[in-house]
């Protein structure tokens, strides 16, 4: 079996930033960027309409009067039953990777990089804990 080698994400943003000809403008970038989350949430939406490889329960969240996590864990629910399809699989990754390359533009264009970002991210959830959920 063949490994591969996974990129930083230096490296994506490097190779985004050379990529990126069309869709220079932050206003354009930003657009690109609404379109894709909204391809997102209708790859979702297939799943479950289309293909019915996953089905929602939706209803009102009942919370617990104790406030450890396990608690919430096991009370709280996904609404969610099934698993993805191969074919849902495939499409909601390619709609999620188009998603990540132009946030990814977005942050080449107002100068973030993209890795600082995943850290203080990763860093705020480690130091909030459970005082970080909204």
């Amino acid at each position: 079996m063949e490994s591969t080698n996974t990129p930083t994400l230096e490296q994506f943003q490097q190779q985004v930033s050379e990529l990126l000809l069309r869709h220079r403008s932050l206003l354009d970038v930003m657009s690109k960027f609404g379109q894709s989350g909204a391809s997102v949430n209708r790859a979702v939406t297939k799943a479950v309409t289309d293909c019915g490889c996953i089905e929602l329960n939706a209803r009102k969240q009942h919370y617990s009067d104790k406030p450890d996590l396990e608690t919430a864990k096991e009370t709280l629910q996904s609404h969610l039953s099934g698993s993805l399809c191969e074919h849902c699989n495939e499409a909601l990754k390619t709609e999620l990777g188009r998603n990540l390359f132009y946030m990814t533009a977005l942050c080449n264009l107002l100068q973030i990089n993209l890795n600082e970002v995943v850290a203080e991210e990763h860093n705020k959830c480690s130091t909030l804990g459970l005082f970080n959920l909204t």
